[in-house]
């Protein structure tokens, strides 16, 4: 089943079951003559923006995202936190609206109700949708054709494994040689044609399979994939070496380690991008005065306000970077200690060359040294660098400079995990070194 024919059976049974939840909580609270009010509130109005609200909350929780052959367990756990989440906002609201109504304290309570009520409709829902999806699996629709690189006797041992459990999802389409290694019946062709065959044979799964730790293999096959619309699994026994760069998964027993190359969806990276463009005008609007202020200062001082260089952005594209120029005094301390010093950045997000979360930028020159040295280094490449990120956050807690090994390692934690909610809370602990004077 495609992501898009996904989204909309989630979307709909969402309709469906989030609405029936508020029906029944409605006929038990209002129709029903149980519960005493002073106002019954309407019936649809309130249905429509809960359905909303539940659309926002479960959007944010990844809901929405393709959850191919998953474990329903861990969907049902997701379910669990997001409505939670949820409920607990909305019992503040209800808290707020009987303190300003004086209504009787009885009312909020209810929401407990209306907690189980979506926890099980929610969930019944999702339970059918992937109910249906596996009988397709079962029945060989939606396979997703997937290549093994590696011939050796490890990579025969994960065709076994997991070839022979439809509905797993994936369909074996061949093996991809590695350097040296003669042409055997099931082989697709070697690694230096992987890009050729993903296309022509419709590729939507790689699994790197070897009898030995090919570090190098593991690299490039990363490298050759990582502009296409594939999935790259890794069998454990490779973990260690991009550690950091990856998370694990169970499929149904098998242990895998996957590496992705969608880093975000289209819908995430649009909110991502109107998140960076509304708090980007916010902050130059607060900055204005200041930055006036401050250039009229260091006018009189001769010196200029602004540092600009020249630094590297996503896929390799130069761009001017604009810090301000901070004296090494008392005040200058203050203003990187407050972040001043990275606000005018705000400049860069706001013409798309940055974003508000992100790697650091890096010079042109530490770049070229950093790819020849680190062989994935290409991949921090794939993102907009940041004003602020995890690496950054992390070195700002520990207060002590990190090696670049520790460094690209937060970075590829966060590309690999890349969602809103870890966005908020990148920000979120910004703002708390900027209030702690840590910065």
């Amino acid at each position: 089943m495609s992501s898009k024919k996904e989204l909309f059976l989630l979307v709909l049974s969402d309709i469906i079951f989030v609405n029936l939840a508020w029906s029944i909580y409605y006929i038990i609270r209002i129709e029903s003559g149980w519960i005493l009010f002073t106002n019954p509130p309407s019936f649809l109005m309130p249905m429509i923006f809960i359905f909303l609200y539940w659309v926002v909350v479960f959007y944010f929780f990844g809901l929405y995202r393709h959850w191919f052959v998953r474990s329903r367990f861990e969907e049902f756990v997701t379910i669990f936190r997001a409505v939670s989440f949820g409920c607990f906002i909305l019992f503040f609201a209800i808290f707020l609206d009987d303190y300003y109504k004086d209504a009787k304290v009885v009312s909020r309570f209810l929401i407990l109700l209306y907690w189980i009520l979506t926890i099980f409709f929610v969930s019944l829902g999702r339970v059918a949708i992937r109910g249906f999806q596996m009988s397709l699996l079962k029945k060989g629709y939606g396979l997703r054709n997937t290549v093994i690189v590696g011939t050796g006797s490890k990579a025969k041992e994960v065709k076994d494994m997991i070839f022979a459990i439809p509905k797993l999802g994936y369909k074996f389409s061949g093996f991809i040689s590695i350097e040296d290694e003669s042409k055997k019946t099931d082989d697709l062709g070697s690694l230096n044609e992987l890009p050729d065959i993903i296309k022509n044979h419709d590729v939507k799964n790689i699994v790197i399979a070897t009898d030995e730790k090919y570090q190098e293999l593991i690299i490039k096959t990363l490298n050759l994939c990582s502009n296409l619309d594939v999935s790259v699994k890794i069998v454990p026994e490779v973990y260690e070496i991009v550690s950091g760069m990856v998370k694990t998964e169970q499929v149904h027993g098998i242990p895998l380690v996957e590496v992705k190359t969608e880093l975000l969806p289209f819908t995430s990276k649009l909110m991502k991008r109107i998140i960076d463009i509304v708090i980007s005008v916010l902050i130059l609007i607060v900055l204005v005065p200041f930055a006036l202020l401050y250039s009229f200062v260091m006018k009189i001082s001769r010196k200029n306000v602004f540092i600009v260089e020249e630094k590297i952005g996503r896929g390799g594209k130069e761009f001017e970077n604009f810090r301000f120029n901070i004296p090494d005094n008392a005040f200058g301390r203050l203003m990187r200690r407050l972040w001043i010093d990275e606000l005018p950045q705000a400049v860069n997000v706001l013409f798309n060359e940055m974003s508000l979360v992100g790697p650091e930028p890096e010079i042109k020159e530490n770049v070229n040294v950093l790819v020849k040295e680190i062989p994935y280094y290409n991949r921090r490449l794939r993102v907009k660098p940041g004003i602020t990120g995890w690496a950054k956050i992390k070195q700002k807690i520990g207060r002590e400079e990190m090696d670049i090994k520790k460094v690209l390692q937060y970075d590829f934690y966060y590309i690999e995990n890349m969602n809103l909610m870890l966005d908020f809370k990148i920000i979120l602990n910004t703002l708390l070194i900027i209030w702690s004077f840590k910065g």
